[in-house]
């Protein structure tokens, strides 16, 4: 049985109020358990509970160890929409290197892509929806990261004074978020997210 028949690997929506866990830390959360994901998968990273779109879960551990090995910095590509218009300040901070707190210590974030995007984007509503405020405008950013610190994204906006109200992970190396709606799952391989990048021999992981 070669390895591709063994293993699989899931491209999954996540939506908003999700843990990317199976099991809940409290009472009445909803889990990854909730979906009927095959047995075996984990996440290959995470999501906050707060945060929707792509999670990779997968049994090839080889394929989770090289998606979750910074060395490698598979870019993921977000869909930010944050309270008032970023001016140019802001988005060279962003591109360029954000001092965040990551535990009890300072981390400068590595260099990003970011684009002010000109309108909303075509996304299923999130349940519960942001709260609408008539006297506060709202921005949409493309955020392109080859690293994943803790609430990483929202940590960047907040240090240049643009809250996130709504964040959506839309692709992860080559795989895109697509048509999937949130709940919504499907197989993938291991291409299909690293594109010619051959997954690594076995290894202890």
């Amino acid at each position: 049985m070669t390895r591709s028949t063994r293993s699989k690997t899931i491209a999954f929506h996540k939506p908003y109020g999700v843990l990317s866990q199976f099991t809940p830390e409290v009472s009445g959360q909803r889990t990854l358990a909730d979906f009927g994901l095959p047995p075996g998968v984990y996440a290959a990273g995470r999501l906050d509970q707060d945060s929707e779109g792509l999670l990779i879960l997968s049994s090839d551990r080889r394929l989770v160890h090289q998606l979750l090995e910074p060395s490698h910095a598979h870019p993921r590509i977000y869909l930010v929409q944050v309270e008032r218009i970023p001016n140019e300040e802001a988005l060279t901070m962003l591109r360029t290197g954000t001092d965040i707190r990551v535990g009890s210590r300072i981390y400068r974030t590595q260099p990003a892509t970011v684009e002010l995007m000109p309108e909303d984007f075509d996304l299923p509503p999130r349940n519960p929806p942001v709260r609408y405020r008539k006297s506060v405008p709202t921005a949409w950013l493309r955020l392109t990261l080859t690293e994943g610190k803790n609430r990483q994204v929202r940590r960047m906006t907040a240090a240049t004074g643009f809250p996130t109200l709504r964040l959506v992970r839309v692709q992860i190396g080559h795989l895109a978020l697509g048509d999937l709606e949130p709940g919504q799952w499907h197989t993938v391989q291991a291409q299909d997210i690293l594109g010619t990048t051959p997954v690594p021999p076995d290894q202890k992981v």
